[in-house]
C-alpha cells in the first residue's frame, strides 16, 4: 500500500497503520499483505477467516498485531472434542457460596485467535456466531457483552485436508475477510532463516523487541476517522455493480449478499484511510474484493471441475464492470 498525501481526519489513520506495520515487521517477516488485511478488518470491526499451510506465520502475526496494539489476545486450538463452553465460558457452583459464578472462556478478549477453525464440529463453530455478529454471549440462558474490540482471526486448513469440517455458510458470511495466507518470497524466508540463526524466537516478542505503540482508544478513534471517508454516488453505484453482478452468473450457484456490499464499502473506505485519503477510488475496491468476496461466492459443481476458482470470477466481474470516472 503506497503512502499518499494526508488528508484531513484520515491523517491519523494513515500515522497509525504506519507504526503498527514498522512495529510488526521486528518479529514478522513478509506477509505485508497479511498485516495489511488485518489491519482493515480491524478498521472497520470485522472478522477475518485466514486459509493457508501450517507454519506461515498466521498465529505469529496475530500475536504481534495484538502486541503492538496493546490489546488482550487469547488463542483456542480447535480440536474435534472441542465444546461450545470451552470457547465461552461456563457456569460453575461455588458449594460455600451456594451461588453459580460464571467461568469466563477465551472468547473474553479483545483479540481471538481461533486456530484450525474447521477442525472441530459445526455445533461448537456455531459457539462463535452471535459473539460475531453481537459481540455479546448467552451463557445459561444470561447474556455478557464481550469487548467493543472483540475481533475473531480464524485459521483453516485447506478443505481437501483431512479431518475438516467445511464452516456452514451462515458463518463464513459472518467474516469480513477471507485471506489466502501463501509462503514467503524466496528472499523473505531466506531472511527468516538468518534471523532464527542469530537468536530470534517467535515466543518471546520483548527479545525481538516488539512494543505496545498503539492504545485500544486510538484504534477506536481511528474507527471514527475511517466512517468519515467520503463515497461518490458513483462509487456507490460501483459497488453495488459488482455485488449484483455475482447474482446473475451461470458459474454461481450463490452470488454475494447486501451484507458483503456492506463490507465491500466499509473495506474500500478503510483502505482509502489507510493510504491518507478522506475519499475511495476504484483502486480501493478493487484491491478488497478478491478477500472481501471470495468466501461468499458458492461456484457450481461443473465450474469447478473447469478448474475455475472464486478468485477467478471475482477478476472477470472487476474487469466487466464499467470503472466510474
Amino acid at each position: 500500500m503506497t503512502s499518499e498525501i494526508q488528508t484531513g481526519a484520515t491523517a491519523p489513520v494513515q500515522h497509525l497503520i504506519e507504526k503498527v506495520r514498522e512495529e510488526t515487521a521486528k518479529a514478522v517477516v513478509g506477509q505485508d499483505e497479511l498485516i495489511g488485511q488485518f489491519l482493515i478488518a480491524l478498521l472497520v470491526g470485522g472478522h477475518v477467516l485466514l486459509e493457508g499451510v501450517p507454519g506461515v506465520a498466521k498465529t505469529l502475526s496475530s500475536r504481534t498485531l495484538a502486541h503492538t496494539l496493546d490489546a488482550t489476545f487469547k488463542r483456542i486450538q480447535f480440536t474435534p472434542d472441542l465444546m461450545p463452553s470451552d470457547v465461552t465460558g461456563t457456569s460453575v457452583f461455588d458449594a460455600r457460596t451456594g451461588e453459580f459464578n460464571l467461568k469466563k472462556g477465551p472468547i473474553f478478549t479483545d483479540i481471538l485467535l481461533a486456530d484450525e477453525i474447521n477442525r472441530t464440529p459445526p455445533k461448537t463453530q456455531a459457539a462463535l456466531l452471535e459473539a460475531m455478529q453481537e459481540r455479546r454471549v448467552t451463557i445459561d440462558g444470561e447474556g455478557h457483552e464481550l469487548s467493543p474490540l472483540f475481533t475473531v482471526l480464524a485459521t483453516q486448513n485447506p478443505i481437501d485436508y483431512e479431518g475438516t469440517y467445511p464452516l456452514p455458510e451462515a458463518q463464513v458470511d459472518r467474516f469480513v475477510m477471507k485471506v489466502l495466507v501463501a509462503y514467503p518470497r524466496p528472499d523473505e524466508e531466506m531472511a527468516l532463516l538468518e534471523r532464527v540463526h542469530a537468536g530470534f524466537d517467535a515466543h518471546d516478542l520483548a527479545q525481538a523487541g516488539v512494543k505496545a505503540i498503539a492504545t485500544p482508544d486510538e484504534l477506536v478513534a481511528a474507527r471514527r476517522a475511517v466512517q468519515s471517508v467520503k463515497v461518490s454516488e458513483g462509487m456507490i453505484r460501483y459497488i453495488f455493480s459488482i455485488v449484483e453482478r455475482t447474482r446473475n452468473l451461470a458459474t454461481l450457484t450463490l452470488g454475494a449478499s447486501p451484507r458483503a456490499g456492506i463490507a465491500l464499502l466499509e473495506c474500500s473506505k478503510a483502505l482509502a484511510a489507510m493510504n491518507g485519503r478522506d475519499y475511495i477510488i476504484p483502486e480501493d475496491v478493487k484491491t478488497v474484493a478478491p478477500p472481501v468476496l471470495r468466501h461468499r461466492l458458492l461456484l457450481r459443481a461443473e465450474s469447478e471441475m473447469e478448474g475455475l476458482k472464486s478468485d477467478d470470477i471475482i477478476r472477470s466481474i472487476l474487469g466487466a464492470v464499467e470503472v466510474p470516472r
